[in-house]
């Protein structure tokens, strides 16, 4: 499902907290929940890609950057999710995606592999944003 509005605002701050630059801002969105999962798209400069994000007691952090993988039930499943959950997110991705420009999708996809970003109480820089090849 989409994220509420609280939702949103706590999972844009976490990643912009941690990505964005003044020379290049993070564009963050569509954001899809299910449970204490999330995907987030992501845009900055020409690249992009997604970020499973998780929720504990302290809020959300990014787990994962990737790029399509974070559109397959299975990868989904090694972060921790059940299976249900997963196919549930997976297709709430693929529907808020589905009203995107063909452009911001391709963006999203040019992630190459998945790269394990963060975990509860982690601390990274500007500029730690890891990038596609």
């Amino acid at each position: 499902m989409a994220a509420d509005p609280t939702d949103m605002q706590h999972i844009t701050a976490a990643m912009k907290k941690q990505f964005d630059r003044p020379d290049a801002p993070l564009d963050v969105g569509p954001v899809t929940v299910e449970g204490h999962y999330a995907v987030a798209g992501w845009t900055q400069g020409k690249q992009g890609g997604r970020a499973l994000l998780q929720k504990d007691k302290s809020g959300w952090f990014i787990a994962v950057c990737a790029g399509d993988g974070l559109t397959q039930s299975e990868v989904l499943k090694t972060a921790g999710m059940d299976a249900a959950s997963a196919q549930k997110l997976v297709h709430a991705v693929l529907a808020a995606e589905a009203k995107l420009s063909v452009d911001k999708r391709r963006r999203f996809a040019s992630f190459q592999g998945l790269v394990k970003v963060d975990g509860p109480g982690a601390a990274h820089g500007h500029g730690a944003h890891p990038h596609p090849q």
